[in-house]
């Protein structure tokens, strides 16, 4: 029975274990009479007996008597054990979510031979052992369920800038969150996520705030302190949560940020994403993000005024009802959606249909098709220059990967979509819809709807970011790059219709874009996508000079 104890399922296992060595039936029965298991014996037992044992466990149990006898006479010998009164007043009777869980009762019936008295002692302290065990282990994945949960708040409100909110949640929890941070995405084995959870814990010291990711599921996110490291500074620290975590976790690709603070948390995971798109190519399982221009900064207060104007109905949103999402719900909504695609759902914790109402409501507040990358890339423009900042803020969305050395982003082909999320516009709640007409910038006509953004991309610093952009595309001296992006771009982000235009396969197209990804140092077929990016460097570069 001890052997029995320390396997699976130990409780029915030792109640069958003395069912068989004892001849008796044996039963668990609950403190309010309720028969929780029986394990006939070697002779039959009248139902009425073990029935007539149930009623006599509450009347024990409430007389605080730790063992009984019934029956003689020539009924037969009923033995009942309070399983857990070798440890009375230790809190054992309390469950861990406030409710009443005392332990069971041991019954043993024998019609014909009596129970051995050692026998039934030693099985009902192993039962009682094997039944604390199995409620601490519920109660443990209780507390582990709700620790999660509140880190994965935590995260949300992060995301979406509310710093002073998720301190406070986060004050209950260990351990504090830094002022500033580089978010590492770590990318782990299938079914292995729990794991390395606790791996990467152990060697980042129990510095870093480590959440599952709960749109992908082999995806950690790890938010590390960066100790005396201003906002986008490049300290010798840049890839060493990097490095520490590729090294000494099993299977692991590791994309780390710039050291960003609270606020642009959104801002780190995107650039952690795009560094893990080339990580997964590296030889060395990590690269990091280095930004080499700004686009905010480019734009300055022009632009905050143009995202402004465009995200105005927005703003101003009342719902009708106080359960209907409100504004910044509604933007909120839509950051996830262009960020993660038809996965926001799982993101926002919300039913697919309730994710297709809220973009039905924003198309109609903003007057954009956000089923095609013109409009989505629009509206990213606005989110991002409308997003919190802080003095000395360097964090942007324009940034070339560097491997972990500082060395060449550039690596070999080969990152292939494993499928766990599928890539933009793949899986829309919003559907297929036409691309536009020339090489991913669509026709002019847009621009009354996008509030001037020709006027705000004139700025003639955004020619040299814009360059910047797709410069890599042809740095091997042809354009076959520059093409596929611009075909894919124009195809909405589908394969199929990329690979229609291209005279290619759909294999072929998604093999080019890997390579895109490398040289670019940007993810492209998996959310956080560059693609935004790229369709505004390019709407700038095909607009006519002057």
């Amino acid at each position: 029975m001890t052997r029995l104890a320390a396997g699976p399922d130990p409780v029915p296992a030792v109640l069958g274990e003395l069912a068989r060595r004892s001849a008796a039936t044996v039963a668990l029965i609950g403190v309010d009479g309720t028969v929780l298991s029986v394990h006939p014996g070697r002779h039959p037992l009248a139902p009425a007996v073990l029935a007539a044992a149930a009623r006599a466990v509450p009347g024990l149990h409430a007389r605080g008597t730790p063992a009984a006898v019934r029956g003689g006479d020539g009924a037969p010998t009923v033995h009942l054990v309070a399983l857990g009164a070798a440890e009375p007043g230790n809190g054992a009777d309390c469950d861990p979510d406030g409710g009443a869980d005392p332990p069971p009762w041991l019954a043993a019936v024998d019609p014909a031979d009596p129970v051995p008295g050692d026998l039934l002692a030693d099985a009902a302290r192993l039962l009682g052992l094997c039944w604390r065990l199995d409620r601490s282990e519920r109660a443990r994945r209780r507390v582990a369920a709700g620790d999660g949960r509140g880190r994965e708040a935590v995260l949300h409100l992060l995301m979406v800038g509310d710093v002073a909110p998720a301190r406070r949640v986060a004050a209950a929890l260990r351990p504090h969150l830094p002022d500033v941070a580089r978010v590492c995405v770590v990318e782990c084995a299938p079914g292995r996520r729990g794991e390395a959870a606790g791996q990467v814990t152990r060697v980042l010291g129990g510095r870093a705030w480590v959440v599952p990711c709960p749109v992908r599921s082999r995806h950690l996110i790890a938010l590390v302190p960066e100790h005396g490291a201003a906002p986008g500074g490049r300290g010798s620290g840049a890839e060493t949560a990097g490095r520490l975590i590729s090294r000494r976790v099993p299977d692991t690709r590791v994309g780390v940020s710039e050291p960003v603070p609270l606020h642009r948390t959104a801002v780190g995971y995107e650039q952690a994403f795009h560094a893990l798109a080339v990580a997964r190519s590296h030889p060395d399982g990590h690269c990091r993000f280095d930004r080499p221009a700004d686009l905010r900064s480019a734009l300055g207060p022009a632009g905050t005024d143009w995202a402004s104007a465009l995200l105005a109905p927005c703003l101003s949103y009342r719902p009708a009802r106080r359960t209907d999402p409100d504004g910044p719900e509604l933007l909120a909504t839509l950051g996830s959606w262009l960020a993660f695609d038809g996965a926001a759902h799982r993101h926002l914790r919300i039913h697919r249909n309730t994710l297709a109402a809220r973009l039905a409501l924003l198309r109609d507040r903003l007057a954009l098709d956000l089923s095609r990358v013109s409009d989505q890339s629009v509206a990213w423009l606005a989110l991002h220059l409308l997003g919190p900042a802080a003095p000395g803020d360097a964090a942007g969305p324009a940034g070339e990967v560097a491997p972990g050395d500082g060395g060449d982003a550039a690596g070999p082909a080969g990152a292939v979509n494993d499928g766990d999320d599928a890539g933009p516009s793949e899986g829309s709640p919003l559907g297929a819809s036409g691309g536009d007409p020339r090489g991913g910038v669509p026709a002019g006509d847009g621009d009354g709807r996008w509030h001037g953004l020709d006027r705000l991309l004139a700025a003639p610093a955004l020619r040299l970011w814009a360059h910047d952009q797709v410069a890599p595309l042809s740095a091997d001296g042809t354009t076959v790059g520059l093409a596929t992006v611009r075909a894919w771009l124009r195809a909405d982000g589908r394969l199929p219709g990329t690979a229609s235009a291209l005279g290619i396969s759909v294999s072929a197209v998604r093999k080019r874009l890997n390579r895109a990804e490398q040289v670019l140092g940007r993810s492209l077929l998996r959310g956080p996508s560059a693609r935004h990016e790229l369709w505004l460097a390019l709407r700038v570069l095909d607009a006519p000079p002057g």
